[in-house]
C-alpha cells in the first residue's frame, strides 16, 4: 500500500463525486490512436524493486545511445562535450537558493544567474534584451509568433520551409486553438523560396531559421528590411546555439525577435529533454515579451541586487490579459547553459564553433567521395543534407546495425517526403576514426 494507497472503493467514490463512470472516461479527449491498449512493454502489475531495476535496465540496454557509438545525429539536438565542472557547479547552494525567485531577499543566487544568463543570450543573438529562458526552442518559436501578433495587431504568420517541422507544428497547433493564421511553406531542401511574396497587410511576421533544418546558412538582412517595410516582424530561429560563435548573429541581420534552442551548451541530449529555450527581442518590444525577466537594482543601503521585473505581464498577475501562459523558466538548464558559456568565454566559444565547422567539412569531404552520395549544401555550419541513391530511413537502420548513428532521415521530419535525403551533423565529439567508420559503412550499405 506504500505506492497505491487508494482502495477500489476510494476510486469509485471519487469517480462518483465528479459524475464519471470510469477512469478511462477521464481520457476521452485523448484520441484512441494516442492511447496504449495494454500495459507498457508487457510489464506485470507487481514486481519487487530489484526486479524492476533489472527489467528496466534490460529495456534501456536495447537503445543505441549517442554517447556509446559514433553519432552524427542533429536535426535540432546536438551532442557536445559538457565539462564536468558544469555538473559540479549547478549543485552549489549559491545558485540553487530557491525554487521560485519571488522573494528576492532569499533568492539572490538564482536571480543573479538568470540576470547573467539574459546578458549572455542578448550578446550571443545580437539583440538588446533577453528573458530568463523558455521551455525549449519550439515553444519559444510559437511564443515569438504570438508576440508578433500582439505587436503588429495582425494575425497571419508566414513560416519558412526551412523551419524545423517540430517548431512549425507547435506554432500551427497554437494557431488552431488561439485563433491566428499560420501559412507554412513546403520543405525547401535547396532553398529558393520567395517568402516576401506571401507578406501582405495581414501578416504579423515571417519565421525563418539559421542555419535552417537542412543546414543552409543564410543572410536575412534584406528580408528583414523588406518585412519591416511592410509592417511585419522578422523572427529568426536558431536550433544550434554553438553556431552563434561563428555566424553573424540574427540581431545584426535586423531580426526583431530571436527564438533559439540552448541545449548545445551545458545540456546533454537526454533523449529529447528537458531543454532550454532562448528568447531575445528589440528593446522597444520588451513589454510584449513572454516569460520572466530579471533586472538589476539596489537595496535600501545602495547595494547591488536582483529582482524579477515587468512581472505584471505574467499569467499569475494578468490572468486572461497575460502575454503568455509561460510563467516560469528552465532554471536548471539555463544555469548549466550559463556556466558552460562562462567557462568557454568569447574566444572559447568562437574556437568551439570553428572546430565544429571544420569537423563537418571533413565529414562532407569523406561522404561525398562515396559513390552515389551528393551533398546538397553550398554552405553550412556543422550540419548538412546528403542525397542518397536509396531511401535514407533504410540506410540509417542498416548503419545502426553496424553500430553507427548515421544521421536523421528527412522523411522522419517530413513524413511522405524527401525519402532520399539524410540530415548529418558533426561536432567536436566526432573523431577521425568515427568519420572513417561512417564513410566505410555507408559505402558498404549503398553497394
Amino acid at each position: 500500500m506504500r505506492y497505491l494507497p487508494l482502495t477500489e472503493a476510494d476510486r469509485q467514490s471519487m469517480l462518483s463525486a465528479i459524475n464519471v463512470q470510469s477512469v478511462e472516461d477521464l481520457f476521452r479527449d485523448v484520441p484512441k490512436a494516442a492511447r496504449l491498449d495494454g500495459p507498457i512493454g508487457g510489464l506485470p502489475n507487481h514486481m519487487g524493486e530489484l526486479e524492476v531495476e533489472r527489467l528496466l535496465g534490460g529495456m534501456a540496454a536495447r537503445n543505441l545511445a549517442a554517447g556509446t557509438v559514433p553519432s552524427f545525429l542533429g536535426a535540432g539536438s546536438y551532442r557536445h562535450h559538457v565539462p564536468a565542472t558544469v555538473d559540479h557547479l549547478v549543485q552549489r547552494g549559491e545558485f540553487l537558493t530557491a525554487y521560485t525567485p519571488y522573494q528576492p531577499e532569499v533568492s539572490q543566487g538564482t536571480l543573479q544567474v538568470l540576470f547573467e544568463f539574459q546578458t549572455q543570450v542578448a550578446l550571443l543573438t545580437g539583440m538588446e534584451v533577453a528573458n530568463a529562458s523558455m521551455y525549449d526552442g519550439a515553444t519559444a518559436c510559437a511564443e515569438a509568433v504570438m508576440m508578433a501578433n500582439r505587436v503588429t495587431r495582425r494575425k497571419k504568420a508566414v513560416l519558412s520551409g526551412g523551419l524545423h517541422p517540430h517548431y512549425r507544428d507547435v506554432t500551427t497547433t497554437d494557431a488552431r486553438f488561439i485563433g491566428f493564421e499560420a501559412v507554412t511553406m513546403p520543405a525547401a531542401p535547396k532553398g529558393g523560396e520567395d517568402l516576401l511574396a506571401l507578406v501582405d497587410g495581414d501578416t504579423s511576421c515571417v519565421v525563418v531559421q539559421n542555419p535552417d533544418v537542412f543546414g543552409h546558412v543564410r543572410d536575412y538582412s534584406e528580408l528583414a528590411k523588406a518585412c519591416q517595410a511592410k509592417g511585419a516582424l522578422l523572427i529568426v530561429v536558431v536550433t544550434e546555439a554553438v553556431s552563434l560563435g561563428l555566424l553573424t548573429p540574427p540581431g545584426e541581420m535586423g531580426a526583431d525577435i530571436v527564438a533559439a534552442e540552448g541545449q548545445s551548451l551545458g545540456n546533454a541530449l537526454n533523449f529529447g529533454g528537458p531543454y532550454v529555450g532562448l528568447f531575445a527581442v528589440k528593446d522597444k518590444y520588451v513589454r510584449q515579451m513572454p516569460g520572466r525577466l530579471c533586472g538589476q537594482t539596489v537595496d535600501a543601503d545602495g547595494r547591488r541586487g536582483f529582482v524579477l521585473t515587468l512581472s505584471t505581464r505574467e499569467q499569475h498577475i494578468r490572468r486572461e490579459k497575460a502575454t503568455s501562459n509561460i510563467c516560469t523558466n528552465s532554471g536548471l538548464c539555463a544555469l548549466a547553459f550559463s556556466i558552460h558559456l562562462s567557462l568557454l568565454g568569447e574566444e572559447g566559444l568562437a574556437r568551439l564553433a570553428q572546430i565544429n565547422h571544420a569537423k563537418a567539412v571533413q565529414l562532407a569531404d569523406r561522404l561525398s567521395a562515396v559513390p552515389g552520395v551528393e551533398i546538397l549544401n553550398d554552405g553550412f555550419f556543422n550540419e548538412f543534407t546528403v542525397k542518397l541513391p536509396k531511401p535514407a530511413a533504410e540506410v540509417v537502420e542498416a548503419l545502426a546495425r553496424r553500430r553507427i548513428l548515421g544521421g536523421v532521415p528527412a522523411s522522419r521530419l517530413f513524413p511522405g517526403e524527401l525519402e532520399d535525403l539524410l540530415l548529418v551533423a558533426a561536432t567536436e565529439t566526432n573523431t577521425e576514426s568515427d568519420m572513417d567508420a561512417f564513410a566505410k559503412a555507408l559505402s558498404e550499405v549503398l553497394a
